[in-house]
């Protein structure tokens, strides 16, 4: 019975957090290709704010969190505050590749990871306030297409890793062409019980040309 009544108190709080229950903003995409759990999107371009941790995934995708979030609270020239989006976005430095939400996550050589924050598209790099922190830097991603996986649970590399395990052999199954390494993507805050946490795998793919 405590089991029973466990699962749905995490149920609700998941659905009732500032996170999943307010409205906000991710990434602007379109589906190209829709399955239970696997999806191609086309990706429209973004502004990030980001910085470069070391780590392990835990630690770092922790202390890159709360360097982004310093800015965006109003760390910066403007003193200007800025809505949080959805997802948080990590990736590799040394497989660097040109959150809105998700964080994405994708692990580098030597232990660092770039962990970044999507800026709302109503903000352009003209009009975004500049960090005082110098270790968060802005930057322009152009459009991309991304092939994606979904789940629900906690953020560990075993997880992510039989996930995208499971996304690649879907790609190759769609006859597309991986053409980046794989980035993972966090939507839940950190109050969110790992068992309902949103997760994605996400993995560049080349776009093909229509009909």
């Amino acid at each position: 019975m405590r089991a029973l009544f466990a699962a749905i108190l995490a149920v609700l709080i998941a659905l009732f957090s500032p996170m999943t229950a307010f409205a906000v903003e991710e990434p602007d995409h379109t589906v190209v290709v829709e399955g239970d759990r696997f999806e191609i999107r086309a990706y429209d371009p973004m502004i990030v704010a980001e910085v470069e941790v070391t780590g392990d995934m835990g630690r770092a995708s922790n202390s890159g969190f709360r360097f982004v979030a310093d800015y965006i609270f109003g760390n910066n020239t403007a003193q200007a505050k800025i809505e949080m989006t959805a997802p948080v976005v990590r990736e590799p430095v040394s497989q660097k590749i040109d959150m809105t939400a998700p964080v994405l996550r994708e692990p580098a050589e030597g232990g660092n990871w770039m962990v970044a924050f999507i800026m709302p598209s109503e903000w352009t790099m003209d009009t975004l306030p500049t960090p005082n922190n110098p270790a968060v830097t802005l930057r322009e991603v152009p459009g991309e297409v991304m092939a994606a996986a979904k789940f629900r649970g906690g953020g560990s590399m075993s997880n992510f890793a039989r996930r995208e395990a499971e996304l690649r052999d879907w790609i190759e199954a769609q006859g597309y062409e991986v053409t980046g390494p794989a980035r993972y993507a966090g939507y839940s805050g950190p109050w969110v019980p790992a068992p309902v946490k949103r997760q994605e795998v996400l993995i560049p793919v080349a776009a093909r040309e229509a009909n």
